[in-house]
């Protein structure tokens, strides 16, 4: 975990990735399901329009049958490079636009480095007490388990 100097509401993970760019990007983008939550937990995806404005909304599953709803839109869809969301506003099924209670923006980027991938995701958070909240929900190891997960992925070992 960092936190840049010049944010302290952010929230980072970042690995390196032993595999070109587009592999990487399409896992992160097309195998979502696979990386998502940290196991056992599921990601059941509802909708990705991947497009600035387009709604992202997926259902966690708890192995205990938790279910934590995320809902949001992208804010910028960058092909190949990065993603943003925000749940800030959010889009319904009917594509009508509806606020909602700030919690995050999140940012999943990569970049080529080396012979493979430099992916880093952070969380933007809209107070301290957001910031903190994520914090003791387990960021650390919550978000690092989904990025190690992804780096295994794509580096073509199973789970």
């Amino acid at each position: 975990m960092t936190k840049p100097p010049d944010s302290d509401l952010e929230l980072s993970v970042t690995r390196y990735i032993s595999a070109p760019p587009d592999t990487v990007w399409q896992v992160m983008t097309e195998r979502q399901t696979e990386w998502w939550c940290p196991l056992p937990w599921q990601a059941e995806i509802v909708e990705q329009d991947w497009r600035a404005g387009g709604r992202t909304s997926m259902v966690f599953k708890g192995p205990d049958g938790e279910k934590m709803p995320q809902d949001g839109i992208f804010l910028e869809v960058t092909p190949g490079r990065r993603f943003v969301t925000t749940d800030a506003t959010q889009r319904d099924i009917d594509g009508e636009w509806r606020t909602s209670d700030p919690f995050m923006i999140g940012i999943w980027e990569i970049e080529p480095e080396g012979a493979g991938t430099r992916y880093t995701a952070r969380a933007l958070h809209w107070s301290e007490e957001k910031y903190k909240s994520h914090l003791d929900m387990g960021f650390e190891g919550g978000w690092g388990a989904c990025a190690d997960q992804l780096v295994t992925l794509c580096e073509g070992r199973k789970l």
